[in-house]
């Protein structure tokens, strides 16, 4: 029970270099092959991290192990009760309460009624959501959506659990106990699989990882090789990106003034200029902030109410808050409903270039954040 195997026909060596991503430029342009000649083995209790680019072919790969979408060619073979978390409220039924939903999907994953009582205050204890477990999940913000769907697939008792970015969504107390949960399920000797774009995250949970470049496994072995290899070679991976989008037009850092740049002093304002095409009335946008090593350093909403069928925003990072260091940005586009229809991640990158003298004695190597808290003796 809970093991995974054969992922696809074609067999590949465990280490591949970026020369595969160039190589598959070359093939018919009327051909897209999401993933291709992919093959791997999980175990059971063994914890996999499945890390990679935009494009990359991870969504994809993890619908097929989920049993969402037939692979055109190949076979996967899986041993064991399958649970997956591949976006907010995955599996929810929007008009039944919290209360049903978590009944419902316990059915689904095979259980009886008995055993779901048995685990459902559990659930709803550890989702946070106790006061709004009769409200119906169309009413609940993707917050505490995401905490309940996270909740049911985790306590439900699966062999395998597949777990797509539901730690990018949550609040920092809630991302750790996602990792906790996740922890303590395959110290039970259950299999998990773990997307994510925080390769701190990966880094702590995962003793092995594959990282996937234009469908195909690039490399897997440990994780630290695995994310150190990524890291070198990230800007390679962004050149290989599709650039055609449906909803982003343009992205780019700016002065105050308008003058497009990319590095800035400590003590500036920084302007990130956006330009939508074909977004929805009343959507909203979502933008994090993530440092070089992909943690999430912040993350803001806005309220789009532009009917246009090109929007423009801008937004303000104001000074003396980011610490000198690398960052990147990823967005989203969310309907009325918290439903999440657009994200992309490492959009664009900025730096923050040496504090001034005035700010010099800052220990920024502490972190990120400059807090500017202010003392009192009492």
């Amino acid at each position: 029970m809970g093991s995974i195997i054969r992922g696809f026909t074609s067999p590949l060596r465990n280490l591949r270099n970026i020369r595969n991503l160039a190589r598959l430029d070359g093939e018919d342009e009327n051909i897209f092959w999401a993933i291709r000649d992919i093959n791997f083995e999980v175990h059971q209790g063994e914890v996999l991290g499945i890390i990679g680019h935009n494009g990359a072919g991870k969504s994809t790969l993890l619908k097929i192990l989920s049993q969402i979408t037939e692979p055109s060619e190949g076979e996967v073979i899986i041993r064991g009760r399958v649970s997956s978390l591949l976006e907010v409220g995955t599996g929810f039924h929007p008009e039944l309460t919290g209360r049903e939903n978590v009944y419902m999907n316990g059915t689904i994953l095979g259980m009886t009624k008995k055993e779901i009582d048995q685990k459902f205050e559990e659930i709803v204890e550890f989702s946070g959501v106790q006061k709004h477990i009769d409200t119906p999940v169309k009413f609940y913000s993707s917050g505490m959506k995401v905490r309940l769907g996270f909740a049911v697939a985790a306590h439900l008792e699966p062999d395998i659990l597949i777990i797509d970015e539901v730690l990018a969504v949550g609040d920092a107390e809630f991302q750790k106990k996602c990792l906790g949960k996740m922890e303590d399920v395959a110290k039970q000797g259950r299999t998990v699989l773990f997307v994510s774009h925080n390769l701190n995250s990966v880094l702590n949970l995962c003793s092995r990882s594959i990282l996937l470049g234009k469908g195909v496994v690039l490399i897997d072995s440990d994780s630290k090789s695995v994310v150190d290899f990524y890291l070198k070679n990230k800007e390679t991976f962004k050149a290989n990106e599709a650039n055609v989008d449906d909803y982003l037009k343009s992205i780019y850092f700016s002065e105050i003034s308008g003058s497009p740049k990319t590095e800035f002093s400590f003590d500036e304002d920084i302007v990130l200029n956006i330009s939508f095409h074909n977004i929805e009335n009343r959507s909203k946008l979502g933008l994090a902030v993530f440092d070089d090593f992909e943690r999430k350093v912040f993350i803001d909403i806005f309220q789009v109410t532009s009917v246009r069928t090109k929007t423009a925003v801008k937004a303000l990072i104001p000074k003396s808050v980011l610490t000198p260091g690398k960052y990147n940005v990823t967005l989203s586009i969310m309907n009325p409903y918290d439903k999440v229809y657009w994200l992309k991640n490492d959009l664009v990158t900025f730096q923050i270039s040496k504090l001034s003298s005035k700010y010099e004695k800052i220990n920024y190597d502490c972190g990120v954040i400059n807090m500017n808290i202010k003392w009192e003796m009492l």
